[in-house]
């Protein structure tokens, strides 16, 4: 009598990469490999649409096992919108290849796609198991305390605008201004994080504009012109997607990739030439680019332990028949000092297409400033490790 053949299961990777991304993936097949035969969909939907699969062996797991602390995407990512055509078309190819269980690692949109799919399955009347696994350097997926890669990209960003406003206070003979632009369409978090290492109002940055808020050019200048007064130097974080108080784009320059897609950027070169116009002071654009989701330097530890844990459990929740569901991180020491998690699961109709924006509570009444609860709260995601550099003389002389 022959073996009994293993089940099969898809898994992509979809939308834009982070540090941990790897990591996940390596942490699912890893733990699904004994159980199932493992297929990796390269290119994300895209793939799934055209029928690139490979098939997961022992030197191929090997091989990924090397990457599995790299970043970017081992099989492939990229957006790819799906529509009607394109979702039936997926089901038919897994149904082609006998595979009944589908996941992906992305975020919100992913979360929406995958749902569609679970949907246009039960259409066809094919058995197929649907997990999402999470991840995110925005941190705008809901029902989850906060997602993986966000601790990392919120470190990198806490780091970097450390490190450039220490630069600005050495050279604020010859420069006024720098304006940092993040990540961050619709959300805030990034933008907020850069304050995490903030200990005193001389340390940068000064102040913060998140797309929660309104943004209004006076009260920037206002407060541009206020810390040249009081401190000598502003070095300010904006999000690549703040508006004005009608809902338009500060940012002046919106790259088209194709008819479904744009890449925001320039906020930050607007408001720095605006601030040279009206204000009269030499002033700096800084974007922090794409090494906010890629950089290997800065990867919270924690940020990687949560992302395989994540996707190990996914695999426990493919097992048990689970299916429509993303497997999220609860946090269980709200009221302790000591950080712990746990991993549960929410529906995907619960986080399919949805944003979640940055807390009220977590910025103070202007907006422009973080709250020691948000502070508190990303302690353990990003590291207790980094610190806040010690006063230099200037700061000495004004702390006086």
């Amino acid at each position: 009598m022959g073996r009994q053949r293993k089940p099969k299961v898809a898994i992509g990777q979809a939308g834009g990469p982070t540090a941990v991304l790897n990591s996940s993936l390596y942490s699912f097949i890893d733990k699904a490999y004994q159980d199932y035969e493992v297929y990796g969909i390269k290119h994300g939907f895209q793939g799934l649409v055209n029928k690139q699969f490979v098939k997961f062996d022992n030197k191929l797991l090997k091989q990924l096992e090397k990457s599995r602390d790299v970043p970017g995407a081992f099989l492939g990512s990229g957006r790819y919108p799906m529509n009607e055509k394109d979702m039936y078309q997926s089901i038919q190819n897994l149904k082609e290849q006998e595979i009944h269980a589908l996941v992906f690692i992305g975020g919100n949109g992913t979360m929406w796609t995958c749902r569609q799919l679970e949907i246009i399955a039960q259409k066809m009347n094919y058995d197929l198991s649907v997990i999402g696994i999470p991840k995110t350097v925005d941190n705008d997926l809901h029902e989850t305390d906060h997602s993986p890669g966000f601790g990392s990209a919120a470190r990198y960003v806490a780091l970097s605008v450390r490190d450039i406003g220490k630069d600005l206070q050495a050279m604020q003979n010859f420069e006024s201004v720098r304006i940092i632009e993040t990540m961050g369409r619709n959300v805030g978090w990034l933008t907020a994080a850069s304050m995490y290492l903030k200990e005193t109002e001389v340390q940068p940055p000064h102040f913060i504009y998140v797309p929660e808020r309104p943004f209004i050019l006076t009260n920037f200048l206002h407060d541009i012109s206020e810390t040249m007064k009081s401190i000598g130097h502003a070095t300010v974080v904006v999000s690549e997607g703040i508006r004005d108080e009608k809902g338009e784009l500060i940012s002046q320059l919106s790259l088209t990739v194709d008819k479904h897609n744009t890449v925001l950027g320039g906020a930050a070169a607007f408001l720095a030439k605006t601030v040279s116009k009206e204000l009269n002071l030499a002033s700096r654009p800084e974007l922090l680019g794409m090494n906010q989701r890629c950089s290997q330097l800065y990867v919270s530890p924690q940020d990687r332990i949560e992302a395989e844990a994540l996707a190990k459990e996914a695999a426990h929740f493919l097992r048990k028949g689970s299916s429509g569901i993303m497997v999220t991180i609860i946090r269980e020491s709200l009221q302790t000092d000591k950080y712990m998690f746990k991993i549960g699961c929410t529906d995907l109709a619960k986080v399919a297409g949805l944003e979640r924006p940055l807390p009220t509570h977590f910025l103070d009444e202007k907006g422009t400033k973080i709250t020691n609860e948000y502070r508190n709260w990303l302690r353990d995601i990003v590291g207790s490790d980094i610190k806040g550099y010690p006063k230099g003389l200037t700061e000495l002389e004004l702390s006086k």
